[in-house]
């Protein structure tokens, strides 16, 4: 497993962007599919976006699709999540997760998360 720390959120208005980070440790990072999830008060976590271990493979959901970006650097050992045009429904705890399979599916890393606020 690696840790993880997300950073970045905040308290923003509609339309406005933000740009969230994830650093982790652990010199497997580069080897690890990343992904970003949210869960908004009173809802399950839902999936936000993911990258392959190299960068060149990127998944969204359609909530996000055109509006957020996931990224990846591996020498910094850090993943971005891009979100523009941000709107109220947007307004959750975002969390950071990382996936040594590759699959997409076995999330074994988990940070603790970072709270995105939209106002309207």
């Amino acid at each position: 497993q690696v840790q993880l720390v997300e950073s970045g959120g905040g308290l923003v208005q509609a339309g406005d962007s933000l740009i969230l980070s994830c650093a982790a440790s652990g010199r497997t990072f580069s080897s690890y599919a990343m992904g970003w999830f949210r869960q908004a008060p009173g809802k399950e976590r839902e999936f936000v976006a993911a990258i392959s271990w190299r960068g060149g493979n990127t998944y969204y959901p359609d909530s996000v699709k055109g509006r957020f970006t996931i990224s990846r650097d591996n020498a910094k050992n850090t993943v971005y999540l891009q979100m523009n045009s941000l709107k109220p429904e947007d307004t959750a705890v975002y969390y950071c997760a990382a996936d040594p399979s590759g699959s997409y599916r076995l999330w074994d890393s988990w940070g603790k998360g970072t709270l995105v606020t939209v106002s309207s």
